[in-house]
């Protein structure tokens, strides 16, 4: 699969799962942590496989990208330290649904950015060869991403 639909996908399936989320009744705390979970997990494998194969080669292949590249890496360090305190977060705390929804916004905007701004450029840059060799390489790693947000390299900086 190509390294930039892969992602996209990813965008997609984090997307559906916020619309459950705001779907969701007020009062509805199980289903709320359900999807705050499968967030927690699908955002942290996807920061993991960008921030250690596509960005790196993004940055190589379109080296005009290297501040888009480097504004989504700040971005991630918002977005993982939100996740690890929404993982350790009662869904019927008063902040839970107030965390989840600034959330939404920054991954929602990063989300914009990527595939408007310089997902094109990349795409042009590197072509399909290279594109599927690196879906290929995210695919697999994804299995090896860590569970823990704070784990990925951007939460540290």
């Amino acid at each position: 699969m190509d390294g930039i639909v892969l992602l996209k996908e990813d965008h997609k399936t984090v997307e559906k799962l916020f619309k459950q989320f705001e779907k969701a009744g007020e009062d509805a705390y199980a289903e709320k942590r359900k999807i705050a979970d499968q967030v927690i997990d699908e955002l942290t494998a996807h920061t993991w496989i960008e921030e250690k194969i596509f960005y790196p080669a993004a940055r190589e292949a379109a080296p005009d990208t290297k501040d888009h590249v480097l504004e989504s890496i700040e971005e991630h360090h918002v977005v993982l330290w939100m996740l690890s305190e929404l993982k350790d977060l009662d869904a019927a705390d008063e902040r839970f649904d107030a965390k989840m929804s600034v959330l939404m916004e920054n991954v929602r905007h990063h989300v914009e950015e990527e595939e408007k701004e310089w997902f094109p450029d990349v795409r042009k840059a590197m072509g399909r060869n290279r594109l599927t060799e690196l879906g290929e390489q995210m695919q697999a790693a994804k299995k090896k991403a860590p569970g823990e947000p704070l784990a990925v390299p951007s939460a540290k900086h």
